[in-house]
């Protein structure tokens, strides 16, 4: 096919801030895990698919299968959407309230919207 360009599993885009190997990455609707570090604007490797474990809102507990978000201003998954929260994929294991991190199945692709 001509149009077809790669996989998409990953991409690489303009860092939006100073990155770390493994943080997370949120460029509008789009976000995934650091696959190196980059500095800002510098082309940074964003993984959208895969299992991470990732840093969370301590206070929440999670279950399997939750949905879960990513808020760009702290770069902490959440199990509560709030404005400007992009969705980023699910719950594979619960997390317990208090508890720093969380595991998450990434979704692979942007969502339809940003939760408003």
């Amino acid at each position: 096919m001509k149009t077809y360009l790669q996989k998409g599993t990953s991409v690489s885009i303009p860092a939006p801030k100073a990155i770390s190997s493994g943080d997370l990455v949120v460029a509008g609707v789009l976000a995934g895990v650091a696959g190196h570090d980059a500095t800002v604007g510098a082309p940074v490797e964003v993984h959208l698919e895969g299992v991470y474990r990732l840093g969370k809102v301590s206070a929440q507990a999670w279950t399997v299968g939750q949905a879960i978000y990513v808020t760009p201003v702290s770069g902490l998954c959440t199990n509560a959407p709030a404005a400007g929260a992009v969705f980023l994929g699910a719950a594979i294991e619960a997390a317990a309230n208090p508890s720093g991190t969380g595991v998450v199945r990434l979704n692979g692709a942007a969502p339809a919207a940003v939760f408003a």
